[in-house]
């Protein structure tokens, strides 16, 4: 089941307002990694790359950073290959 957040992403500023919204972390080094990618992707991102931001953004910042950093792999709810490939791209970002 697709997230309502990302429905038509691209077409909705208040979409697109909520997931840099959601991006506003309390470690600043997350803030720093998300908010450069969102500044270089977010108006390419498909609606499989927002499910995917979407549901890293309901991690706590802990263990966002350890995805991040890749001390840990996604692993749950979220091992799933979109994450997965988003992942790589934000650890390259």
């Amino acid at each position: 089941m697709k997230n309502p957040m990302s429905a038509n992403h691209q077409s909705d500023p208040a979409n697109r307002a909520r997931l840099r919204w959601r991006s506003r972390r309390g470690l600043l080094e997350n803030d720093i990694l998300l908010t450069r990618f969102l500044d270089a992707n977010e108006e390419s991102m498909t609606d499989e790359e927002v499910d995917a931001y979407t549901r890293l953004m309901d991690l706590t910042d802990n263990d966002l950073m350890d995805l991040l950093l890749a001390r840990k792999e996604p692993s749950g709810e979220i091992d799933l290959p979109h994450v997965h490939a988003l992942l790589a791209r934000l650890r390259k970002a």
